[in-house]
């Protein structure tokens, strides 16, 4: 690592605040090795102690793994425990019951007795005070999810979409113009136009839990005496809308086909506006597209499945919300 860095009066080197500001949450800087190399350069190697995202990772999955296991005890692996280990303070655990699941390549449960359970999670409960939202902070893949508390579903949307394009941003080195361009039509009028329609008129979101990351990889059919509808495990769960949850289904990589919506509909219906219901989807998918650009900056296929969908809702809803 290349840094601009300058000798104490001990001789040791300390880290200029421009540095520090670009790395990764740092809890302590432990050690600071001069390296050879360079004629042109100070090469420096810098060994640091994590800062406290590792632990509160941990805090939200098993906060919110402990939620989905209380609504459905046979749904998710049973938390066990979360902390810090004695032997090393900056290393964590999380424990949980463990199951033998079959080949991540294997069918996925099928879709009756897993639309079933899911439908369960999602409305025999809704949050402790009301609001939209969850107690922690809960990471998509290493991605902290803003979940303050908000008094309605739109509000809650737009303060995690913020923040993960901010976190976009900073791991691509930049802004996208394209992206850039298209970002007032979305939030000025897409978003309202598609999510408040959900919450005046006399409709009502209730806040549902939702797993919050629900793709193939995060399902398992257990290998023997397992409840045919499956588990869920490693969520990014949080008060919101039901539907949020199959934003992440739209993409044909995610392996839920047409058979999941229909099923999961046959149970619970569609919410009002039912005619939204279709571009609701995409807009939730822009979402997860976005997620997968910011976990995986090098990779512009994300990012540009995102912009394309944006585009098309931007194109559709000239007018934004109207009452």
């Amino acid at each position: 690592m290349v840094t601009s860095s300058r000798s104490t009066s001990n001789g040791q080197t300390e880290i200029d605040s421009a540095v520090l500001a670009v790395l990764p949450p740092v809890q302590e800087v432990l050690d600071l090795t001069e390296l050879t190399g360079s004629r042109w350069a100070r090469l420096t190697r810098i060994h640091i102690s994590p800062g406290p995202h590792g632990l509160a990772a941990l805090q939200g999955e098993h906060t919110a793994t402990t939620a989905i296991h209380t609504l459905t005890p046979s749904f998710c692996p049973r938390p066990i425990a979360v902390g810090t280990l004695h032997s090393s303070p900056t290393s964590h655990f999380y424990l949980c019951e463990w199951h033998d699941f079959l080949p991540a390549d294997s069918p996925l449960p099928p879709p009756a007795p897993f639309c079933a359970q899911l439908a369960r999670v999602h409305h025999s409960a809704t949050s402790p005070n009301g609001k939209f939202g969850f107690p922690c902070t809960t990471y998509n893949g290493d991605l902290p999810q803003d979940n303050r508390w908000c008094d309605t579903w739109e509000e809650l949307f737009v303060q995690q979409l913020r923040g993960v394009l901010a976190i976009r941003e900073e791991r691509a080195g930049g802004k996208d113009g394209e992206l850039e361009r298209l970002l007032p039509a979305l939030f000025g009028r897409v978003i309202p136009r598609l999510l408040r329609p959900m919450e005046t008129k006399g409709r009502r979101v209730r806040p549902a839990l939702v797993h919050g990351d629900l793709w193939c990889g995060n399902v398992g059919v257990v290998v023997e005496g397992g409840d045919e509808a499956g588990m869920v495990f490693d969520p990014a769960g949080f008060w919101g809308h039901h539907e949020y949850e199959f934003g992440n289904w739209r993409p044909a990589r995610n392996r839920f086909d047409e058979r999941y919506f229909e099923e999961y509909h046959r149970l619970v219906e569609k919410s009002e506006p039912k005619e939204d219901y279709e571009d609701r989807n995409m807009l939730y998918g822009v979402r997860f597209n976005l997620n997968a650009a910011a976990l995986f900056p090098e990779n512009k296929e994300f990012l540009d499945m995102a912009i394309e969908d944006i585009r098309r809702l931007v194109d559709k809803y000239p007018e934004g919300y109207t009452e």
